[in-house]
């Protein structure tokens, strides 16, 4: 049993307990799983309007200095050279021998680099990257100073027109900028994690219950959702979004985890590229592929799918999903049973029932751009 009083508390905590919701241990968090409406509602709410999430679990690091390029350019897979002020890449971090320390946002700004990493894994993504550290970069973790609150779905730029006089008709996705919300000047992005449209706010702590209570307002003609882990879990499944500890971990290589595209080796030398280029060329033995139940189940991390009677996969995140109506997973296949349309069999203590291999992602009319 976890002690609650040793869990952090983001700054919308008392936000969460005052609205209801179910709250739980997370990336060592008092994070809010649900609130009363419950998961599908919350996850349908985002698909089809406009939901609210507190992401401030997430890491946030400042990289600055003159050689902070060349030092990124080593650290991650993606080609950091490519972006321009206010653009976001997504790649990845990895160990020597190819496997994944964690997947990540790094933001150009004008001053400095912004990166993003997952909740879970801060301390040691800081103490990786600490460790490689060169004289003329500087790595800040200002994690516990950045509350992330994140509108998604259809609805999100009206939500978000209300909060802020940017140009969001002229935003791209995968873009951010720093602008006045709520009479403070704060960053914000056109990113998300559902596949739907979406902008996530970075703010100071003591700035939290103005946004947060801004945000809702602006919300209201929207009938926005407060949404929660359990929510925001099923929604990038869906959209086959990847899950640190689940789908990719320092057992996985990007090139079986269908990553391969924010891998750049052109750009020079990183750490785990040798690796991965040779994983690239001789190609896995096994890939994480999606999978739909032909029966009545719910995938679950850890179920065996098997071919003919021999195992042929595992299966790393499974839900039933509120948008299909019907049970949907991610797996490592070995390679000769990953194609798509392959059909398989879900052991599910001991019965089989079938499944069937198909193309990414599960949902497929995401408004995101």
């Amino acid at each position: 049993m976890v002690d609650v009083s040793s869990l952090k508390k983001t700054p919308f905590h008392r936000r969460h307990l005052a609205a209801g919701a179910k709250m739980v241990p997370f990336a060592g968090y008092h994070m809010p799983v649900q609130y009363p409406a419950g998961i599908i509602a919350e996850h349908l709410a985002v698909r089809k309007s406009v939901g609210v999430f507190d992401l401030s679990h997430m890491g946030e690091f400042e990289v600055r200095g003159p050689g902070a390029l060349a030092w990124l350019q080593r650290m991650t897979t993606n080609d950091v050279s490519v972006l321009e002020d206010y653009k976001i890449q997504y790649s990845i971090l990895c160990y020597d021998h190819g496997g994944i320390v964690d997947d990540l946002l790094v933001y150009k700004l004008p001053d400095r680099y912004f990166l993003v990493v997952n909740g879970a894994n801060i301390k040691k993504d800081f103490d990786w990257l600490y460790a490689h550290l060169t004289k003329d970069v500087t790595l800040t973790d200002i994690s516990d100073e950045t509350g992330l609150l994140a509108i998604q779905g259809p609805h999100a730029q009206q939500v978000m027109a209300q909060l802020t006089d940017y140009d969001l008709d002229g935003m791209g996705y995968y873009w951010c900028a720093k602008a006045e919300i709520c009479g403070r000047r704060m960053l914000f992005s056109r990113t998300g994690y559902t596949g739907e449209d979406g902008f996530e706010i970075y703010c100071a702590p003591h700035d939290a219950d103005e946004l947060w209570e801004r945000t809702l307002q602006a919300g209201a003609s929207s009938s926005m959702a407060l949404v929660g882990l359990g929510a925001r879990d099923s929604l990038r499944l869906e959209m086959k979004y990847a899950l640190y500890g689940n789908d990719i971990d320092q057992t996985t290589n990007p090139i079986e985890a269908g990553l391969g595209w924010v891998v750049k080796p052109d750009k020079g030398e990183f750490i785990g590229r040798d690796p991965i280029v040779r994983m690239k060329t001789e190609k896995p033995g096994r890939r994480l592929v999606c999978f739909e139940m032909q029966q009545q189940a719910i995938p679950r991390k850890g179920y065996k799918l098997m071919k003919d009677g021999v195992e042929a996969g595992v299966v790393t995140s499974g839900i039933h999903s509120p948008s299909l109506e019907q049970g949907i997973g991610l797996a490592y296949v070995r390679q000769g049973h990953d194609r798509v349309g392959t059909e398989l069999s879900l052991d599910v203590r001991g019965r089989q029932l079938a499944c069937e291999i198909v193309k990414p992602p599960f949902y497929k009319h995401g408004t995101h751009r």
